[in-house]
């Protein structure tokens, strides 16, 4: 904003005095802020620092301790330096005392060997720094204008990001907490060498305050984040080569790591926070457009599921969302948590192998929460993969989406689609979900029916290993048959038939799992070694488990035909528990 004591020296005005460095010519790249005119030795006291002092010396003192002092005190308040008019006071030069003072204390100090007019030298740099100021003005108000329209236009990041990295003129990187980069823009440079080993240097760059240069990696910083909840940073790579023009480093003003109060950093503070206010903006209007979105979706869902509002009515609504149902084949899919214990004993959150899934002792505001989590990301995924669809969640357990394709031939490379989305988006999520698709329909007073049985899938394949394919009826086998009779009175009967004596002998002994053990040797085919090896029980000790599970059930545990029917039972087990009828 401000020019340096070099430019000054290089406005007309000051070369015709003949300037002469003879003192700190290193400081000469000091920031002018005004010049002020003085012929009096007690001009300290009434400067605030950053001046160019004009002076002809006429009232300097004239003794060696009084000429220090004066330049102790210039130098003490901060002035960019001082300049002194040969031929009224000093003729040769000024005096050798002032310049080794003014060398001890870094202060430029210049003679001007010939008669200058002082008046012309104000008038030149003062318009100077008016016309900077004016400009630095208009610079910060095209910055306020620019990212103004991209928080009305909703812009994404990559484009908030993109246009400050061409406002600055230098390489801009929007990442979350974790230093994973979320959009960047290299400004023509080679982006392997702004993004190789990002994350490690990105913990290097560590400055003070929410918004904060750091000197020693050049990177200016600031955080991401509404509501007093930061999701990111965005940083910009000091354009110091911008800067070199005007012999201003991109630090200058910086103390402690602050943005300073005035240079050209706090331009580039002033961007990149504009910057970082309309990406948490847009966040936020997008979660909330989202929220809204997806209750609308769920109100849709709930409408074809339970019949509380007219199909075309559904249709119309759907259509109005962008998302057309008519005239369109449309597929089914549910969404939920891998769930390895489901049918495991009472007290138990999982049986023995399940580890990743969700445990059965969270609270109802965890679980809801995790839901709104889910649809949120399958919501995404709909999007990253071109999809069309409905998508909310369906009840306590699943999200749902009806999935609107051209037709029957598209219906699976569009579920492949959403599978590849969904794990791009969940893969450093530790629970994993099963998806389940039902069988596509061509009207959409037929969605209901595909629907109810993509979340029967879903749930009859809740402990599903396969996270590689969308589950389908035929995938879910006896599972499937199990749970589509799971409110069948008969079942239940051959489940109490089948295990009722071993229940309640659990019932009394809760400790000894003699479920769990049951369940082991049947799910690895009788294979008493393997079995004790995932109930982490020795094999003599599972042996005699074993034994006593023969004695309770009344059964020979080494028959084949028995336990086919206990395993049919364990698994009817499971799907009575998951969801007891109303």
């Amino acid at each position: 904003m401000f020019p340096t004591v070099r430019e000054v020296l290089a406005l007309d005005p000051v070369r015709n005095g003949g300037p002469r460095v003879v003192a700190a010519e290193e400081g000469l790249d000091r920031p002018v802020r005004w010049v002020h005119v003085t012929e009096v030795p007690d001009i300290a006291s009434l400067l605030r620092g950053g001046e160019l002092v004009l002076t002809t010396g006429i009232g300097l003192p004239v003794d060696d301790a009084g000429v220090r002092a004066f330049i102790a005190d210039l130098a003490e308040v901060g002035v960019a330096g001082l300049v002194v008019e040969l031929g009224r006071r000093y003729h040769g030069g000024v005096p050798k005392v002032m310049v080794a003072a003014a060398h001890r204390r870094g202060l430029p100090l210049v003679e001007l060997r010939r008669e200058t007019r002082f008046v012309l030298i104000t008038e030149a740099v003062h318009a100077l720094i008016v016309d900077a100021q004016l400009a630095e003005l208009r610079a910060t108000e095209e910055i306020h204008q620019r990212f103004t329209e991209l928080s009305v236009e909703g812009a994404e990041a990559t484009e908030v990001v993109r246009q400050a990295a061409e406002l600055a003129g230098a390489p801009v990187v929007l990442e979350n907490l974790s230093r994973r980069v979320l959009a960047y823009h290299s400004v023509g440079e080679n982006p392997r060498l702004l993004l190789d080993g990002w994350e490690q240097h990105s913990r290097r760059i560590q400055p003070t305050g929410r918004t904060a240069y750091h000197a020693d990696t050049g990177w200016l910083v600031t955080m991401v984040g509404a509501r007093g909840q930061d999701w990111g940073r965005l940083l910009l790579r000091c354009p110091a080569a911008g800067l070199s023009g005007s012999g201003v480093s991109c630090g200058s003003g910086v103390s402690d790591g602050s943005t300073g109060s005035g240079g050209p950093l706090l331009r580039w503070s002033i961007l990149l926070e504009r910057a970082a206010s309309t990406l948490a903006l847009g966040r936020l209007i997008r979660r909330d457009a989202e929220g809204l979105e997806r209750q609308i979706h769920r109100t849709l869902l709930t409408a074809l599921l339970d019949g509380s509002q007219p199909v075309d009515e559904v249709a119309v609504r759907a259509r109005a969302l962008g998302v057309g149902l008519d005239r369109r084949h449309l597929v089914g899919v549910a969404v939920r948590f891998r769930d390895a214990g489901s049918g495991a004993e009472p007290g138990a959150a999982t049986d023995a192998g399940g580890a990743g899934s969700v445990p059965a002792a969270d609270s109802a505001e965890a679980v809801q929460a995790r839901l709104r989590d889910l649809a949120e990301t399958v919501g995404l995924a709909l999007r990253e993969a071109g999809l069309t669809g409905l998508a909310s969640p369906l009840d306590e357990h699943a999200v749902g989406v009806l999935l609107a394709v051209r037709d029957a031939t598209a219906a699976d490379p569009a579920l492949d689609g959403l599978l590849a989305a969904l794990h791009r988006l969940r893969r450093s999520e530790p629970v994993p979900v099963v998806v389940a698709a039902g069988s596509g329909v061509d009207s959409v007073r037929e969605a209901r029916r595909t629907l109810v049985e993509a979340r029967q899938v879903a749930e009859a394949g809740r402990r599903d290993r396969r996270a590689d394919q969308v589950l389908r009826l035929p995938d879910v086998g006896l599972a499937g048959l199990l749970h589509l009779l799971r409110e069948e009175p008969r079942l239940q009967v051959f489940v109490e038939r089948e295990l009722g004596a071993l229940l309640a002998y659990e019932a009394r002994h809760p400790r000894e799992r003699m479920l769990a053990t049951l369940r082991a040797y049947l799910e690895h085919g009788r294979n008493k070694s393997a079995a004790a090896a995932a109930v982490h029980l020795s094999r003599p000790a599972f042996y005699e488990r074993l034994t006593r599970l023969g004695r309770i059930l009344g059964v020979d545990l080494d028959s084949v035909q028995a336990c086919l029917s206990l395993h049919v039972a364990v698994l009817a087990l499971d799907e009575v528990r998951a969801r007891p009828p109303a």
